[in-house]
Order: structure tokens, then sequence, then C-alpha cells
């Protein structure tokens, strides 16, 4: 099955299973409207689609030819065999995707019953992240090793810099405007667009301010208001009109990185977890930096929070025989 579902609907035979092919044309049809009318995320669709796809293969494999076959034991097996292979995280995320398509199925009458409900997950609790952290002064050193003497060193600054002085999402980054920079009183503030279309705006640092004005102002897009703020840069390092996208961006991160010696598990989402970190070791509220964050719930923060995971030599040494 195609990642991009919604733009390739026309090939049906190639695009979806054909147990569910054969389930007749109302299954088809429900099947398309799942992925393209009930998840507005793109990459939850892909990875939805990735593992229904997954799991319509296993099925034909085993033989299981006929919708009327797939039951609660069926589903069960599916689940107890990927476990050999993929994550817990993985495996819940598969039997998510099973249950909901399923549940959609039958809301269209395809099927009488979802066989998926019944059955379990392996048990995953979480109580510490696994993205890499830098510390503040490698971040610094990240930040301050950039050449700014050309645009695509302002470019690549302004970016790492919203993202460590906001706690943005690399996807709520690349996707601002010009006018999500904007003066408000005395101050300068960002508007982040979010996951999930939630829509977040908080002050920008008096480092970050000076970030993008000398950036925005070296691109000269002051007055592009609707276009977007971080753009591609065609051969002669001039700013085009469109806006990079989260590979790029990761790409660069990593190519900064590594320049500097850092971890090569640096990524986007360090700078999120270290600035939470950085702002919980200098005094900042777990209630405060979940608004900052934008997260539901504080359990989510609490993740990114490193600030006990050191243990220091004199505490070993506390270790005595």
């Amino acid at each position: 099955m195609d990642d991009d579902t919604p733009t390739l609907i026309a090939d049906r035979q190639t695009l979806i299973p054909s147990l569910i092919v054969r389930a007749g044309p109302r299954a088809s049809e429900r099947f398309v409207e799942f992925f393209t009318a009930t998840i507005r995320n793109t990459n939850t669709r892909r990875a939805y689609a990735r593992a229904c796809g997954h799991f319509f293969k296993w099925c034909e494999h085993r033989g299981v030819c006929d919708f009327a076959w797939i039951t609660s034991v069926v589903v069960a097996a599916y689940i107890e065999d990927i476990q050999v292979s993929h994550s817990t995280p993985t495996v819940k995320q598969h039997l998510a995707a099973i249950r909901m398509l399923l549940d959609w199925l039958v809301t269209g009458g395809v099927l009488p019953v979802n066989p998926a409900w019944s059955v379990r997950g392996p048990s995953h609790i979480v109580s510490r992240g696994k993205t890499p952290v830098l510390s503040a002064e490698q971040t610094r050193e990240l930040l301050e090793a950039i050449d700014v003497e050309t645009l695509v060193g302002l470019r690549d600054r302004a970016v790492i810099g919203v993202m460590a002085y906001t706690f943005a999402r690399v996807g709520a980054v690349v996707r601002m405007s010009v006018d999500d920079y904007f003066q408000q009183g005395k101050r300068w503030w960002l508007r982040l667009h979010e996951k999930g279309g939630k829509e977040h705006q908080l002050p920008a640092h008096h480092t970050l301010e000076q970030y993008l004005d000398e950036y925005i102002q070296a691109a000269g897009i002051v007055a592009e208001l609707k276009s977007p703020l971080f753009r591609t840069l065609d051969r002669r390092g001039r700013p085009s009109h469109r806006a990079i996208n989260a590979n790029d961006v990761l790409r660069m991160v990593k190519r900064r990185a590594s320049a500097c010696g850092l971890p090569h598990t640096t990524c986007c989402h360090t700078f999120r977890a270290t600035s939470i970190t950085t702002y919980l070791e200098n005094g900042g509220t777990l209630e405060r930096a979940q608004q900052i964050a934008a997260h539901s719930s504080p359990r989510t923060t609490k993740l990114y929070d490193r600030t006990s995971d050191t243990v220091t030599l004199d505490e070993i040494e506390r270790i005595r025989y």
C-alpha cells in the first residue's frame, strides 16, 4: 500500500489489499475513506497505512483470505508474531491502527463486529523519554559555531533558535509564515501551529529576537507576511518561495552537530528535550514547561525532564565493600 493514499486512489488494485478488494466495493470505499477522511495528521496516516498493510499481507501469507476468517485469535496471533521483530510501542501502534480501521468497517456495515477490540496489546510503561539531550554548553557551542556571514547560516541559526527557545516541534517551525513573528506591545511574539490544529503563541526570547531579526533582514522578506518564514535557497544563496521541510531541517541539524563533534543521535527533537531540561534546571516549573511545550498532560512534559538523570561520582563512591 502506498503511503500517499489520498492522491493515488485511481489504481485501486495496487492500492488496496487483496483481502479488502475481495470483500466488495463497499469495503474498498470504506478503506479509502478511513485514511482520507478520518486521519488528518500526515505522519499518523502514513504510520497507520503501513501497519494495516503489514497486517493484511501477514493474513494473506497465512491463508487468511476472507474477512469472515479474521477473528480475535487471528489478530492476537499477529500481535504475538510481530513482537519478535518490532518494539513494544510499534506493536501497540499496529494494534491501534487495526482496531480503528476494523471499527470503521463495522460502522460502514462491512463487518458485523470488530475482532480486534478484545485483543490486548503488550504492556508498556514509559517514565523517561528516549530523546537525546544536549547540555546548555553544547547547545551554545552549536549555535555559536554557525557561520552567520551567509544567509544559510543566519537561517539555520534562527531555525535551531526557534526550537531551542520555544520548545517547538520541527513541524511547527517549518510551517511558520513571516507574520507568525509579530510585534505585540513592546515585545515580539511567535505564533506556532502545532499538531492537532492547535495555535500556540509565545513571547520571543531576546536572543531569539536577534536571530530572527538578522535572518529576516538579510533574506529581504520583511514585507512578505503570508509567505514561508524559513525557505530553501537557490544555487546563488537567495531565498526561494518554497518552505524548508522537516527532513531539510533534520539533515541540517545532523550536519551542524557533526561539525561540532556532538553525538550522532542529535536530532530536531533534541532541542525540545534539551530546552525543557534546561528550563527546569534554572528554576522553571513543570506546569509552565507544559504550557510552553503545548503538552496536554504534565506527564508528557515530565518525559523530557532529565534533571535527575545524572548520577554523580560521589553517589557511586557510596558503594563500599
